[in-house]
């Protein structure tokens, strides 16, 4: 128990009591600053009749399932290159897992001066070629595609290495044997590898889950939410709530909201966990 005390402790003090007294906040009125009062249900209203709320919700389930083929589609495909190119690949490996080390805040502003940019970045650029382009992150239709865009070149390198890294764990002698009977490549990735490292991909994609739900930096930084709310995302209404309109209450009930689905696919990935298990 001595030896559990400490983690214990520290989860306690940083992840139970915060935890706790959000879902104490959520059903109070407070503005952060006067006492705050019992509410009942009143925040969940207010955020169920809030159509930015819904529209906020929509982006998310966007997000969530750009990035649940996108990145992942790219990452095995590039670890399984990995796999087969000898020379050089610790040198792509590099070059893969940068951008995941690169501050989200200089991603941003690099994408923002140099990609979207109309006049200096490559969308001017491409004037060149008769292609007369305005910047994504201006238009309702684009901004949240966009922004996925920045937060997807961050993320698929990452996802790369960590495939990668599973699918060297995959015995060698079942790739040779396939090899031998004549299986291409898609037929090694269908009935070899990608059986092999299920494990692995059914944990990103539950934490790509989780963390699509949590995106906050690149939009707030890009777009924040806008232009008129086309890529509000939960977390960033939950701030305006919080620090725009200085309700707090309704800023912790969409808190639960997204806190409601990240526990859905943690439990959802327990349940697939202990069917292998017992299989």
């Amino acid at each position: 128990m001595w030896f559990l005390f400490p983690a214990l402790l520290i989860n306690v003090l940083i992840i139970l009591i915060p935890a706790l007294l959000t879902v104490a906040m959520a059903f109070v009125t407070w503005d952060g600053v006067s006492d705050p009062t019992f509410a009942g249900l009143d925040n969940f209203r207010a955020i169920f009749a809030d159509q930015v709320f819904f529209s906020a919700l929509l982006n998310n389930l966007k997000w969530t399932a750009i990035f649940l083929t996108i990145p992942i589609i790219m990452g095995l495909v590039a670890a399984s290159l990995l796999l087969i190119v000898r020379r050089g690949r610790t040198f792509f490996q590099i070059v893969y897992f940068l951008p995941a080390i690169i501050a989200t805040v200089v991603t941003a502003r690099v994408w923002q001066g140099m990609i979207y940019n109309p006049d200096t970045g490559l969308v001017g650029w491409l004037r060149i070629f008769g292609l007369h382009l305005d910047d994504p992150l201006a238009h309702p239709s684009t901004a949240l595609f966009a922004v996925a865009s920045v937060d997807l070149w961050h993320w698929w390198g990452f996802l790369t290495v960590i495939f990668f890294a599973a699918l060297r764990q995959v015995d060698v002698s079942q790739i040779e044997a396939a090899r031998l009977d004549g299986a291409r490549y898609f037929q090694l990735m269908r009935y070899i590898l990608l059986p092999a490292i299920r494990p692995t991909i059914g944990l990103m994609m539950i934490m790509t889950v989780i963390w699509s739900f949590l995106a906050f930096d690149f939009v707030y930084i890009l777009t924040q939410g806008g232009p008129a709310f086309s890529s509000e995302v939960l977390s960033t209404l939950s701030y305006r709530y919080a620090f725009y309109n200085f309700t707090v209450g309704p800023a912790a009930a969409v808190a639960l909201v997204i806190s409601l689905f990240g526990l859905v696919a943690t439990v959802f990935y327990i349940r697939v966990q202990q069917r292998e298990v017992q299989s």
